[in-house]
């Protein structure tokens, strides 16, 4: 039986990772599998830099998109994959292993998905995260400057040259192409509940 393939999409800051994570706790493993875009960026040597000489994480030629599109069809074809853990270059993360087993729903998530051509056509249903444009930058600001150590300056010149013209050009316009728009400006639970209720019909009887 072909695996129904849902693709997760938003801006930076949006929320699908917590989305993900909580979508994750209402599936036994058996029945769902995530795998995120972020566990398929290229090595830092082969990433693109800007005109200031930094590095620009933030396009869709960041990520290794034919691997990814490779491990995708493994898992919808019954088999596992396994890959290295992406650390974002923490010197002090060792990365672990990450292991993806096939399920009957196969959830795939990240900046681009709906963006690569070889991959947007393999899902079966699309859902874009939404958040309001201020709270994008507070949650990045969190996440980059808080949990991983960048200094502020840093956070905010990405936002401003990387993340935002990133999201303009190769995630907004998906938007209308999305079957499911969850708003996540205060709660994500009337979504969630929707995604899960759909999913859930999708598992076999």
């Amino acid at each position: 039986m072909k695996p129904y393939v849902i693709g997760i999409c938003g801006g930076s800051g949006s929320g699908k990772t917590t989305f993900i994570k909580r979508l994750r706790e209402r599936f036994a493993t058996h029945e769902l599998c995530i795998v995120s875009q972020d566990d398929y960026y290229l090595p830092r040597h082969q990433q693109h830099k800007d005109h200031n000489d930094e590095y620009n994480f933030d396009l869709p030629k960041s990520f290794d998109k034919k691997k990814f599109r490779t491990d995708l069809k493994k898992l919808m074809q019954g088999e596992k994959v396994t890959i290295e853990e992406y650390t974002f270059n923490n010197p002090d993360a060792k990365p672990k292993m990450l292991v993806f087993e096939p399920a009957p729903i196969i959830v795939i998530e990240g900046l681009f998905v709906f963006h690569y051509k070889k991959i947007a056509p393999l899902l079966d249903l699309k859902v874009f995260i939404n958040a309001k444009e201020n709270l994008k930058v507070i949650r990045r600001i969190h996440r980059d400057q808080v949990e991983r150590g960048y200094p502020i300056e840093d956070v905010l010149y990405k936002y401003e040259h990387h993340v935002l013209p990133s999201f303009e050009r190769f995630i907004q316009p998906y938007k209308e192409e999305a079957d499911i728009v969850v708003n996540n400006n205060y709660d994500l639970e009337r979504g969630l509940s929707v995604v899960e209720g759909f999913l859930r019909s999708k598992l076999p009887g």
